[in-house]
């Protein structure tokens, strides 16, 4: 049955005097071989990588839902490991108009892959999900990839890389 508050593409619909939402998300740093997985979509833009992951659903703690939604975008299992960082993404301040309205708050873990997993698409993933790749940390900075603060953080050495990243697309 379709969702009366989600658009055509899933995204949630503004709801004219309701208080204003704030969507908690939480997304998977998973490397392997100095490559990132990122699941490939294409929405407003061409082509751009987005780390696998989404929305925490009511009553689900932060862990679960990433092992929720890595298995629906990836089909696979994964392992939920340490915290990595979070960030704000406040769409009145970022390039996308049609976002302007979007405020999120996403948590990031590193995780892995359940042992012989191999991500592939298989239609759970979201509306502008088209497919699952392994992007090299050599060459991420050329990638159009979100949020773009993930390069220098990943660059950084471990000891040194901010738990918050702020309001960063």
């Amino acid at each position: 049955m379709p969702d009366s508050n989600r658009d055509d593409q899933g995204i949630p619909k503004i709801r004219l005097g309701a208080a204003p939402t704030i969507r908690v998300a939480a997304k998977a740093l998973i490397i392997r071989d100095a490559h990132i997985l990122m699941t490939v979509n294409s929405e407003e833009i061409k082509r751009y990588y987005l780390c696998p992951g989404g929305g925490q659903e009511h009553g689900e703690d932060v862990r679960t839902a990433l092992r929720r939604e890595c298995h629906e975008e990836l089909d696979c299992d994964v392992t939920v490991g340490e915290f990595a960082f979070m960030r704000d993404y406040i769409g009145a301040d970022h390039e996308f108009p049609a976002h302007s309205w979007a405020h999120a708050l996403e948590t990031y873990f590193f995780c892995e892959l359940a042992p012989g997993a191999e991500p592939r698409l298989v239609g759970e993933g979201d509306p502008w999900q088209t497919g699952v790749a392994w992007l090299s940390l050599a060459t991420l900075a050329n990638e159009p990839l979100y949020p773009k603060a993930l390069v220098h953080w990943l660059a950084a050495p471990e000891g040194s890389r901010p738990g918050y990243l702020g309001n960063v697309n």
